[in-house]
């Protein structure tokens, strides 16, 4: 290695080492549309030395391209990497930056300002522990800022910097930063929003972000870089709270080291202490904090860790270990604050997967107690949430989970929703509290189960799901196929989509959210009657792939059997028994499947039947052939 090639080796690692202990803070930028968060992303970055020659060449080349008037710098062109966000000046996903000063390093999410990607900022700020909500001088308090500040309530950032951006298009004016305030103090009071910073500045011209300048004397404030230098990022909050650690990995690679690994994610540790495992409230005690540079004699939050316990006791990923004294609660009913970040809507009833920690379940809305209008901070009913919607909700959960309230611990009460067809998140929330009946109501135990009922029975219990558009002969075949079961001694019960609705679901509507209901009640109905030791058959269209997962979750594998009543809609129309087609397409009849309602056909059934090739008798036979190949009868 040459003499040169030493030197500028043993710079950078003088860097890297003198970088290697600073606090780190990660903070984003939020508010309206075109208020300036990309220029003074590009601007900190500038101002922090580190931007390469060509880079700004390339900027100041683009600056002139794009239109930047006088010979300032588009600092924003910095940020905004996609094309579309540079043709349009607007920043579309979520772009994350990362600098250093002298005093600290820092990650910065710059978030979209679109109303329609709400969701992005929700993104950007669930690790953030400060944010800066640009305002535009000249324009004010807006919707968005409103959106965004509620969003940042909600999440719990305690570090927040009001910067009145674009001082310079309005004359740098004290009276208009003065207004912006006063109103701004106001909404932030009903929020409950108190650690606020106000600073007045120009992103563009460079004024109070690292330096003060010479335009606004009357400011005597901090810049918004020594703001930032001087937050004091709550790590140590973090390590008072109890002891929490969610289980990522039972580790064991051989018989004599079984470890339990995790980052923690509140409080410390060290060997000898008592812990408790949740849910199942399992207690021992640490004996060794495990890592790959040796044992620690305590671990903190923040830390990933290897827990070894004095005591063989059964814990698995997702399970939380907590301390004895201050243990999280268990439940699996809670009061929840959700924001939609999907264009699909969410429905009450709809099963989701809930990712709360290390863990992942089944989750399902049962309520929307209220819809937040972020304008006025009303609450509105509402029977769905759309896109970006704000509900306060009610969650019930496939079993019973660990959890705080996410005032409390962030981690371990907040949550993602994902869509059970395609795996996309399509909300995030917040745990406020278990809902008292989830304390109160166990499950009793009996001695007469589900196999001891089929046995006097001679059969299997199974759930024959029948699902097509109207018309396609789902009653028809079903109620053949119970005749033949009927004759053969077999023990059934047949659920019709019609039949249900003057009774059961006489309350419900052909709304989707009342669609998916109206199967959420029917499978829950049809798993009593498995229980039973019955076969049931359900013959309802049932459109939507989800309700119908969720009731084959409901039952033991091998219990659920998707029929696919495969009809053309031009065949289902021509038949048209009782005359619904002809209603919906007159605009008689709303919300009719196939017509302004989509079905969503099975993709894997356990059988397909083409009521083009198969008459009803042949159809109801091939269904007994199913059954007696699965052994569910003789």
């Amino acid at each position: 290695m040459s003499h040169s090639s030493e030197l500028i080796a043993g710079d950078i690692a003088g860097y890297l080492k003198a970088h290697e202990h600073k606090g780190l803070l990660r903070f984003i930028t939020c508010g309206s549309v075109d208020d300036g968060k990309s220029t003074l992303i590009g601007r900190l970055l500038f101002e922090s030395k580190l931007l390469f020659e060509d880079q700004l060449a390339a900027i100041e080349a683009d600056s002139k391209k794009f239109g930047t008037q006088g010979n300032d710098i588009d600092f924003a062109l910095l940020v905004d990497g996609l094309a579309a966000e540079r043709e349009q000046g607007i920043t579309i996903d979520v772009a994350y930056r990362f600098f250093s000063t002298d005093k600290r390093k820092f990650i910065v999410a710059d978030t979209p300002g679109h109303e329609q990607y709400t969701r992005n900022m929700v993104t950007g700020a669930s690790t953030a522990d400060a944010a800066i909500l640009m305002v535009d001088a000249r324009q004010g308090i807006l919707t968005q800022t409103r959106r965004h500040s509620f969003l940042m309530s909600l999440i719990g950032i305690r570090h927040i910097v009001v910067a009145i951006n674009k001082m310079d298009l309005v004359d740098y004016s004290k009276a208009r930063y003065d207004e912006i305030v006063d109103a701004y103090r106001v909404f932030a009071k009903q929020l409950g929003l108190e650690a606020i910073t106000f600073i007045p500045m120009s992103a563009l011209k460079g004024d109070n972000v690292v330096e003060h300048g010479h335009h606004m004397p009357w400011y005597h404030g901090p810049t918004l870089m020594a703001y930032l230098e001087t937050i004091e990022v709550d790590e140590e909050r973090l390590q008072r709270l109890p002891l929490r650690m969610p289980v990522q990995w039972v580790n064991r690679p051989n018989l004599d080291f079984r470890g339990f690994t995790g980052m923690i994610s509140s409080g410390r540790v060290k060997p000898g202490d008592a812990i408790r495992v949740q849910p199942s409230g399992k207690r021992s005690t640490i004996k060794r904090i495990y890592t790959f540079d040796g044992d620690l004699e305590e671990a903190i939050a923040g830390q990933s860790v290897t827990l070894l316990l004095e005591d063989e006791i059964d814990i698995s990923r997702g399970d939380v270990i907590s301390g004895v004294e201050q243990p999280a609660e268990i439940a699996d009913q809670f009061e929840s604050t959700l924001v939609w970040m999907h264009e699909q809507p969410l429905l009450p009833g709809r099963p989701y997967l809930m990712k709360l920690g290390t863990q992942t379940l089944s989750a399902t809305v049962t309520d929307i107690k209220y819809q937040v209008n972020v304008n006025t901070l009303e609450h509105t009913a509402a029977k769905q949430l759309d896109l970006n919607g704000i509900g306060v909700c009610t969650l019930s959960l496939s079993q019973p989970v660990a959890f705080d309230a996410y005032r409390d611990n962030q981690d371990t009460g907040g949550f993602i929703l994902i869509d059970r067809m395609t795996n996309n998140t399509v909300g995030a929330g917040m745990l406020h509290f278990a809902l008292r009946r989830s304390q109160n109501i166990h499950m009793q135990h009996v001695d007469i189960d589900k196999q001891a009922r089929a046995l006097t029975k001679n059969q299997k219990p199974a759930v024959l799901w029948l699902t097509g558009l109207s018309g396609a002969g789902k009653s028809t075949i079903a109620n053949r196929v119970e005749k033949k079961l009927h004759a053969a001694g077999q023990h059934t019960y047949l659920l019709d989509g019609d039949n249900v609705r003057h009774g059961l679901n006489r309350d419900l509507g052909f709304t989707d959210a009342d669609r998916v209901e109206n199967i959420r009640r029917v499978g829950e109905v049809a798993r009593l009657m498995v229980d039973a030791g019955l076969i049931v058959l359900t013959a309802f269209i049932s459109p939507f792939r989800s309700e119908r997962q969720l009731a084959r979750d409901l039952v033991e594998d091998g219990e659920f059997i998707e029929i696919f009543v495969d009809t053309p809609l031009e065949v289902a129309e021509e038949r048209d028994t009782k005359g619904l087609y002809k209603k919906a397409r007159r605009g008689e009849l709303k919300n009719f499947t196939g017509i302004d309602s989509a079905y969503e056909a099975p993709e894997t059934p356990e059988l397909r039947i083409d009521t083009t090739q198969l008459s009803e008798e042949e159809a109801a036979d091939a269904i007994i052939e199913l059954l007696r190949e699965r052994q569910i009868i003789a």
